[in-house]
């Protein structure tokens, strides 16, 4: 059992509320009448073990989990090979170069890339 906590009776939003699609799959989601419990990464830190069992939910390995197409990440950083552990320590002090926003329910997990994903879970 993981470190974060999920139901099945509402959405858990991993979000930034900076961002256009975050706030667009929000809206979405909203509108929809979806029960949520959002949180924004830019006011509520994720932990070490939060960030790998995202990814481990999607699949995917922590780097992955880094936008290197953000503007942020451009104008800090350098392409990498780092290990899982500094990439963590990236994404904990530059949350908004997270992919996001991230959908959970019960077992299901969703990178929303369009608002209209997050009815994928």
């Amino acid at each position: 059992m993981g470190e974060i906590a999920t139901s099945n009776r509402q959405i858990t939003l991993f979000y930034n509320s900076n961002s256009v699609r975050a706030n667009k799959a929000l809206a979405f989601a909203k509108a929809e009448g979806l029960a949520l419990q959002t949180i924004d990464i830019l006011k509520t830190p994720l932990t070490g073990t939060q960030i790998v069992e995202l990814a481990n939910r999607l699949g995917l390995e922590v780097h992955d989990l880094v936008n290197q197409e953000h503007p942020s990440y451009m104008s800090k950083f350098e392409p990498h090979e780092l290990s899982s552990e500094d990439w963590i320590k990236m994404i904990q002090h530059n949350p908004e170069i997270m992919k996001q926003p991230i959908a959970l329910k019960g077992d299901k997990t969703v990178l929303v890339e369009t608002p209209s994903d997050i009815l994928k879970i």
